[in-house]
């Protein structure tokens, strides 16, 4: 241990060093919005008015690499010049009057600072890929990683589909190109259909035409006096058509921008796989539990068949392997998390990040199967009002409210409100007698503030509430005649949830690679519960704190962070049991705090190569000092092929009880509760400790003349120790630490492609192999699909329709042994393979766009399991078990709603 210290103490010291001793000469890489050539020729001059010693602009990737002196210049003096001559930056917006006098064609898609982080459309609706809004409040800020923006979707020469089953305005502009590499407009070039040669236009002062199309003509004829004529096929109408004359010979070049609404940052180093706002639309999405639909990375399962409780699962483990924040603050973790899925609204979300496998140690070490990061809407960025209206045929109704306004300069505030009712009692799809989901009502909000003050400073700051109240069980059951009686059997829920969150952030303005920030969390959870007649009530006290300093060394090949981090939670749980033969009480409490420092490079030297090596060192007061590495290294020899390697350790504590409430809603004994209740530090248990190294291959290409991909997945999970929980004895579960092996092995493959223009198909196979020596011996884990199939179709129109259709095929599942049940209650050894289908339709309406209508079917093959029960005739007897769901507890269902936002 002293030697572990050592080394992290000397490193420390090195860095230091490297610090005082940086270079004067500074290589940076940041964004600056633009379209074409021209703007690149202005883009490089005013970097260099500025003082740049060497500069390029890439039109393709937007991203401007400068070498400057610092001692000439800085990097805010460069942003300033280029925001001056009429092209935005992150830190700097160009005037409207600058952005007025560009060329017509320079006219770019403006970041607009009130739109969601993304670029407000204009005359051309082209939006590129920037659906992601940064948060820096309380981050250090890595600038040269991009993060959220794929460049590689906006592409010089792409050769879309064709597109021409409506009549469109066609937009285009002429330009010619000097020895020098200037570009200039070319006035009264004559354009029009080769179809159509009657029907002329010319190109303006600026050198730009509009045409209408007529179906089904596809090509242009573009001719000029002085110079060779072209004849161009027009592949996407909604692409503007570039004309560059070189040496007197015109010749096509097309600049198209398409948006995704589900994309991989293709230049960070970790694998990140985004989710959008928009893809959120193509489902109803009413909570975060259901944000997952159309997505092939993450599963979302019921835990039981009565409690409502859902759980992630990615990578084949279980969602307490994956480690979910909200804007990189803990989300709903400890007690919280077997409910914590319903608790975030899907109206709330601005985008979800996903990476699979380890992570940065500046997140924490708790993350051993992924991470999922929530990014809420932000007051600075989103919509003034923004409405949503749910209800389906089985009882639900969702009511969404966001409210934001900007009070100054300076500060804004918002407000998120959700509010969920359940009130069909007698929705029992397999007649069982039982309610599908619990009823009630579930409400939650957040109020929060942010405040920039220009100068480098950012704060955000705000409070989140939840109260859930929910009754299951029985259809007859009645709670005040009922509860912890035999007369029908109930189960309740009473949570309430309360949290304070900050963050403080501050970039120095001399160096806008080094920052520091601090965030800040504490938090109150209280949960009454019952099931049956068995009593479980459990509150938790959390507080979070993490300081993390970012900087470069000499250039920004060489980044590092580093910093500090505490994490201080006090559990207390009362477990009873009533009015049975078997009346027990027991009491469980412990205060777990953990306080550790962290360290990571970032060594990038080119664009095709990163590698990021990270060591954390924490002291954990009930199992003391433990060390957490993880690397991460990205390749990309080639452009469009990419490969990535992750390797790294987690650690975490089990809440054996609430992870796992479904064994309450049985008759099932657990097994040696004296000694769990006795044992020291968590229950007499072990921390979970496992390894986790995946292989990731991700290949773009052209297919149908569309941009298309492959991705290939390879991740193994191995567990030094874990938790087992136990059914495999149908009388009771077991929890004790792992004497043997358990791992996971998770293959995936995705394929996208763009078969024609506006329809997206996106398809993915998955193969997992996760297997634990239980005391019985080695089996798979039950209730986990060896195999599953999915298949994603969007089609979009410009007219504002919507189509959406998923396609998901389950395989079979391993079931726990029931061989000693009494034979009606016995299970088959394996389930069922099953296909479920879901499928939207929406219309936007309003000449604003900001009123939308969307209706849509989940599990229309009415697929669900026929016995989520077992023994549900006798619910106080010995056989009583709700924890053996494998497939869908509830048939088909139909929903509608409405969506109404004001910018």
């Amino acid at each position: 241990m002293n030697t572990i210290k050592s080394i992290i103490i000397g490193t420390l010291v090195l860095l230091s060093n490297f610090t005082f001793a940086q270079s004067t000469t500074i290589k940076e890489e940041f964004e600056v919005a633009g379209n074409c050539g021209m703007c690149k020729k202005r883009i490089e001059k005013a970097g260099k008015d500025a003082g740049a010693s060497s500069i390029n602009w890439d039109a393709t990737t937007h991203i401007a690499k400068v070498t400057f002196d610092s001692k000439k210049t800085s990097l805010e003096k460069i942003k300033k010049s280029m925001a001056d001559a009429g092209h935005d930056t992150r830190e700097f917006r160009a005037t409207q009057e600058a952005y007025d006098k560009l060329h017509e064609c320079c006219l770019y898609p403006r970041w607009d600072d009130k739109s969601n982080g993304t670029h407000a459309k204009k005359e051309h609706d082209h939006d590129h890929d920037h659906d992601h809004d940064h948060d820096h409040e309380g981050e250090a800020h890595d600038h040269d990683e991009h993060e959220g923006h794929d460049h590689g979707e906006a592409k010089a020469d792409d050769k879309g589909g064709h597109d021409h089953d409506h009549d469109h305005e066609v937009t285009g502009v002429v330009v010619n190109e000097n020895e020098k590499g200037d570009l200039t407009p070319i006035t009264d070039v004559t354009v029009y259909w080769a179809d159509a040669p009657n029907k002329k236009v010319k190109s303006n002062e600026n050198g730009v035409f509009k045409i209408m199309h007529v179906k089904p003509y596809r090509y242009l004829v573009v001719a000029h006096a002085s110079m060779t004529s072209d004849t161009v096929e027009v592949k996407n109408l909604h692409d503007i058509v570039v004309i560059q004359a070189k040496n007197n010979v015109l010749q096509e070049v097309v600049i198209s921008r398409r948006q995704k609404t589900n994309y991989i940052n293709k230049l960070s180093p970790v694998r990140v796989e985004t989710i959008t706002a928009k893809e959120l639309f193509k489902a109803a999405c009413c909570d975060l539990s259901e944000s997952f639909s159309t997505n092939a990375s993450v599963d979302v399962v019921s835990s039981d068949a009565v409690t409502g409780a859902k759980q992630i699962q990615m990578l084949g483990l279980s969602g307490i392997y994956t480690q979910l924040t909200v804007e990189n603050l803990p989300g709903p973790r400890g007690f919280a998390s077997p409910l914590g899925l319903n608790t975030i609204a899907g109206t709330w979300i601005e985008s979800i990040n996903i990476s699979k496998g380890i992570g940065s140690v500046a997140n924490g070490f708790e993350n051993m199967a992924g991470q999922i990061n929530v990014e809420l809407k932000k007051p600075h960025n989103t919509d003034k009002l923004y409405f949503n209206a749910y209800a389906n045929n089985m009882g639900r109704t969702d009511v969404n409210l966001n409210l934001a306004t900007h009070i100054n300069e300076k500060w804004s505030v918002g407000l998120l409100l959700h509010d969920n009712f359940m009130y069909n009692k007698k929705m029992n799809f397999s007649d069982n007698g039982f309610r599908d989901m619990p009823v009630g009502n579930l409400f939650s909000g957040v109020n929060r503030w942010h405040y920039e003050n220009g100068k480098g400073i950012i704060a955000q700051f705000g409070v989140k509430y939840l109260n859930d109240d929910r009754v299951g069980g029985q259809i007859d059951f009645n709670e005040k005649t009922d509860k912890f009686t035999t007369n029908h059997y109930g189960l309740g829920f009473k949570n309430e949830r309360i949290e304070g969150f900050g963050k403080l952030g501050y970039v120095f303005p001399t160096n806008k690679h080094r920052s520091i920030g601090l965030q800040l969390s504490a938090s109150r959870y209280k949960q009454d519960s019952y099931f049956g007649l068995t009593g479980y009530d459990n509150e938790q006290q959390s507080m979070y704190a993490n300081l993390l300093f970012q900087d470069i060394f000499s250039s920004v090949a060489h980044k590092y962070k580093v910093g500090a981090s505490f994490q201080y939670d006090k559990f207390d749980e009362d477990l009873s049991r009533v009015n049975s033969s078997n009346n027990f009480a027991y009491q469980f409490g412990r205060k777990e705090s953990v306080a550790g420092a962290f360290l990571e490079y970032t060594y990038s030297p080119t664009e095709k190569f990163d590698a990021v090596l990270g060591i954390r060192q924490d002291y954990n007061n009930l199992y003391g000092w433990f060390t957490t590495p993880r690397a991460v290294l990205r390749y990309e020899p080639i452009l469009g092929t990419t490969f990535r390697i992750s390797s790294g350790r987690g650690q975490r504590t089990a809440n054996i009880f609430a992870e796992n409430l479904g064994i309450f809603a049985s008759s099932r004994e657990i097994r040696n509760l004296d000694q769990l209740a006795n044992g020291s530090n968590a229950y007499g248990l072990k921390p979970e400790v496992s390894w986790n190294t995946g292989l990731m291959f991700d290949q773009s290409f052209q297919l149908f003349g569309r941009e298309s991909g492959i991705a290939i997945e390879l991740f193994h999970n191995t567990f030094q120790n874990q938790v087992v929980v136990d059914f495999e004895n149908p009388d009771q579960v077991a929890f004790y630490n792992l004497d043997g092996k358990s791992y996971s092995n998770s293959l995936q493959a995705d394929f996208r492609f763009m078969p024609a223009n506006h329809f997206e198909v996106r398809m993915a196979y998955r193969m997992l192999d996760v297997q634990t020596d239980y005391e019985s011996g080695k089996l798979q884990k039950p209730l986990t699909a060896k195999h599953r199939g999915f298949l994603n179709l969007a089609y979009n129109l410009h007219s504002g329709w919507s189509f959406d259709y998923t396609l998901n095929m389950v395989g079979k599942k391993r079931l726990p042994n029931t061989s000693t049940n009494p034979a009606p209650y016995q299970l088959a050894n394996q389930s069922d393979a099953y296909v479920t289908m879901n499928a939207q339709v929406s219309r936007t309406f309003g000449k604003n766009k900001n009123f939308d209508i969307y209706i849509g079917g989940e599990n229309l093959t009415n697929f669900y399991q026929k016995d989520p029960i077992l023994a549900y005739d006798d619910p106080f007897g010995s056989n009583f078990d709700t924890n053996m769901l494998w497939g869908p507890i509830a048939g088909r269902m139909f929903y509608t709603g409405i969506r109404y936002h004001i910018k």
